[in-house]
């Protein structure tokens, strides 16, 4: 009787404990979908891949608890595995058949190693590469829409032990949401470089007409990004402050050959006909269906003439009126056309031009991008002046003035005190004053 009792006691307690077991089970099961949710939710906004490829690791190393995270895509190509981004490294490459990563990439297999080094697929030259001492791995296939395998996740050293089951579980299902996106990015990428290929097309068929403003376009978008940088603007303004750069003188295309080649002071008649390039610019630009996110590029770019003080043109705007990105582009530009050899005349000089910015900061130009262009490195300065000649300068010069700017290099101009700032104003009126050139094709036909 007792023992029939004891017995009747574990019976009810058993669905208790079953209970439990299904509730803790559900538990788990809707944590890893709420997770799957806000990282499907994350992942889904970026469509810049290297942006895409961070996020996507950061999300994976906090859900895992994993040291670090890499996603290894496959390039057909090379027939390599790489990794443009990953926690504490730059650009991986290796052959596609090298490592856990190889092996799970030919395969298709899913590797969760609790001990790297014990297993001889494990590529340790990476690690003697990188100095990085792994120890547990995790490894899922990514595959694409046909099935495909696209790349490999891959997670390091687990925090606290080896990977859960429940860790591969995971992995394998956010690989499937992370590949979807990638290759969403992929072509994100290959529309926004055919894009790029056509503004740059467009822009080269302006500078054309004129060998002298040849990369004119390309010049200014490059001084404009420095400024960009130096202002701290965030990725989508450089971009669209970019393509209005490489279009801002489209207009020109309405501008007879004659007045915009000619050799000369122009008459009132021809000034007036050249000014309407900006408004011609913009007619143009409007035409073009621009994406959501560069929807401004007309009017930023028809708006590099107009002037804080509203003596510009074509719409006569002032001060906050006019774009913020259009007065970043003025100060490119005017510093362009006077550091620019021209039909009739060569370069101002430096301490000049720099001078000529000053004075009209305020009025013409906005004082502070003036300000901001001033903070300018000069090795970035060189490269974007002498663009057409990078393969005659020195990269020791380069490094030299890579920690020097523009106002560090004006004073030492006006104060040439010590052979330090002797050598820096020697070494840049070289390259500005393009002595270099001639020196340059000389040691290379010595050395042919």
């Amino acid at each position: 009787m007792l023992s029939s009792m004891k017995d009747d006691k574990k019976q009810k307690a058993a669905p208790k404990h079953n209970l439990r077991l299904e509730l803790e089970q559900y538990k788990r099961e809707h944590d890893k979908l709420r997770r799957l949710f806000n990282i499907t939710r994350n992942i889904s906004r970026e469509l810049k891949l290297n942006n895409l490829l961070m996020l996507i690791m950061d999300e994976v190393k906090s859900v895992l608890q994993c040291d670090r995270c890499s996603v290894f895509l496959i390039d057909k190509g090379k027939n390599e595995l790489w990794s443009r981004v990953a926690h504490g490294e730059k650009e991986i490459r290796f052959p596609a058949n090298l490592g856990i990563a190889g092996y799970v990439a030919s395969s298709g297999e899913i590797m969760n190693i609790p001990n790297a080094y014990a297993d001889t697929r494990f590529n340790r030259n990476i690690d003697k590469k990188t100095g990085y001492h792994t120890r547990t791995i995790l490894t899922v296939p990514m595959r694409n829409r046909l099935g495909e395998i696209i790349g490999v996740f891959q997670a390091l050293n687990k925090i606290g032990g080896a990977f859960s089951k429940d860790d591969e579980e995971l992995l394998d299902a956010l690989s499937t949401i992370a590949a979807t996106q990638i290759e969403n990015a992929q072509l994100y990428a290959e529309q926004k470089k055919t894009f790029e290929s056509f503004v740059e097309t467009l822009a080269s068929t302006i500078d054309a007409r004129d060998p002298l403003t040849a990369g004119h376009s390309k010049r200014i978008a490059l001084y404009a990004d420095q400024i960009a940088q130096v202002v701290k603007l965030d990725e989508n303004e450089r971009e669209i402050l970019k393509t209005s750069a490489m279009l801002h003188d489209y207009g020109k295309i309405a501008v007879r050959e004659a007045v915009l080649t000619k050799n000369g002071k122009l008459t009132r008649d021809e000034f007036k006909h050249i000014q309407d390039h900006p408004y011609y610019t913009k007619i143009i630009l409007e035409k073009i269906n621009f994406s959501k996110e560069l929807r401004n590029v007309p009017l930023i770019a028809a708006s590099h003439h107009e002037r804080i003080d509203g003596e510009g043109y074509p719409s006569g705007l002032a001060e906050n009126h006019i774009p913020k990105l259009s007065r970043i582009l003025a100060v490119a530009d005017v510093f362009d056309a006077i550091t620019s050899k021209r039909h009739y005349r060569d370069r101002m000089e430096f301490t000049q031009v720099i001078d000529f910015l000053t004075s009209e900061a305020g009025t013409h130009l906005d004082e502070f991008f003036v300000a901001a262009f001033k903070k300018i490195k000069i090795n970035e300065l060189i490269k974007i002046l002498e663009s057409d000649h990078l393969e005659y300068i020195d990269q020791e010069d380069l490094d030299l003035f890579s920690r020097v700017d523009i106002v560090d290099l004006v004073y030492a101009m006006e104060d040439a005190s010590s052979r330090h700032k002797e050598t820096l104003v020697n070494i840049f009126n070289k390259y500005y004053t393009r002595e270099y050139l001639q020196r340059g094709k000389d040691e290379k036909s010595d050395k042919q």
